[in-house]
């Protein structure tokens, strides 16, 4: 009876002995591994960059013509709407004429006169001369005939360029614009006294449809953008990108001009006058602007997304390289010019190298990585 009893304790003791040996391996076995994280990558590859320096500019208007009287008179007409564009010669203002129209007629008048005692002074010349020849009169009669017609002759020289100079005045009476552009606000109205001596001009006439944009450069970089230009073409200079106050594009690109450039003695700055389409008048006197002015072209250049460098506290720039195992290598670099979200790479990396731009915060130097193309959110616009 004792034998069973011991079989039975030693199959329990048995059982549970195996249910715990199965127990201890299921907590030995490792947990499956996990995958790689993914990361965003760009291939450096090699491309033409175009530094650029994006400066404050002011539009000047390409020509400006102050609108003044040549003759004093009240002002009758004014003949243009304040604000349009006005052709060169058009009639702008209407100075009562009448006075130098009177003016016109009696100079006229003294031509006139002039004119007949010219034809008397001859007449009479013509008469004494076979007279002097027979001496019949004495030579002092004839030289006095001869001394009267040629001062006839200078009397009507002079009438008649009084009665040209009487004339210019009468047109002077209507007020002409000497350039076609556009007209600010009239100064003076009908009833005014337009006076020559008058230091405000009647209105201001501006060429818009070119405009300048003057830009301030330290006076070193002044060599630098003339070689900027012989890079460009020689007969347009170097093309400008001008920008609005708000980062806006114009349609329109200028060309950078060096005549006329002088250095400020007091900042020891240029100013650097970039010439500039407006075809359709977005551009007006005054304004403020940026011009971006190329400063050198690099034809083979590496470069990367901004995002993709990281810096230490002291500044040095790095980025993380996958390398041909997948894993991640952190690669100090040397950084040059930024434009447009691109950091041009002066040293540190090659063409062909795989660099991190988006997920660096969920890697290691030395990890595993799936790398995925990045997508620039900015070609998807």
């Amino acid at each position: 009876m004792i034998a069973p009893s011991i079989a039975r304790r030693s199959g329990a003791l048995l059982a549970i002995v195996s249910a715990l040996a199965l127990t201890a391996c299921s907590g030995d076995a490792p947990p499956p591994a996990p995958p790689p994280p993914e990361v965003s990558v760009v291939r450096v590859t090699p491309g033409q960059i175009s530094v650029a320096d994006e400066l404050p500019g002011r539009v000047v208007a390409f020509r400006v013509a102050e609108i003044r009287p040549q003759v004093n008179g009240v002002i009758q007409r004014r003949l243009f709407e304040q604000g349009s564009e006005v052709k060169a010669g058009q009639p702008l203002f209407q100075i009562n004429p009448a006075p130098f129209s009177a003016d016109a007629g009696s100079a006229a008048a003294a031509v006139q006169r002039a004119q007949a005692a010219l034809n008397r002074a001859r007449l009479q010349e013509q008469r004494l001369a076979p007279l002097a020849r027979a001496d019949a009169i004495s030579g002092q009669a004839y030289d006095d005939a001869v001394a009267a017609r040629d001062q006839a002759a200078a009397d009507l020289a002079q009438s008649r360029a009084d009665l040209t100079r009487r004339q210019v005045d009468l047109g002077f009476a209507t007020v002409r614009s000497p350039i076609a552009g556009r007209i600010d606000q009239a100064v003076s109205t009908e009833g005014a006294l337009a006076s020559t001596a008058s230091e405000q001009p009647l209105a201001t006439v501006q060429q818009i449809d070119r405009v300048y944009v003057d830009v301030r450069q330290p006076a070193a970089r002044l060599e630098t953008l003339r070689e900027a230009a012989r890079a460009g073409m020689a007969d347009q200079g170097a093309p400008v990108e001008i920008l609005s106050s708000d980062g806006r594009v114009y349609p329109v690109k200028g060309r950078l001009l060096f005549s006329g450039i002088s250095v400020d003695p007091g900042t020891g700055e240029v100013i650097a006058r970039v010439e500039v389409p407006n075809a359709d008048r977005a551009l007006l006197p005054g304004m403020f602007v940026r011009a971006r002015l190329p400063r050198l072209v690099m034809p083979n250049a590496l470069s990367v997304p901004e995002q993709a460098v990281q810096r230490d506290p002291s500044g040095k720039a790095s980025v993380n390289v996958v390398g041909k195992d997948g894993k991640v290598v952190a690669r100090p670099i040397q950084t040059g010019d930024t434009r447009n979200g691109v950091v041009v790479v002066t040293s540190g990396l090659q063409a062909g190298e795989t660099v991190i731009v988006e997920g660096q915060d969920r890697v290691q130097p030395g990890a595993q990585v799936k790398p995925v193309p990045w997508r620039n959110p900015a070609a998807q616009r």
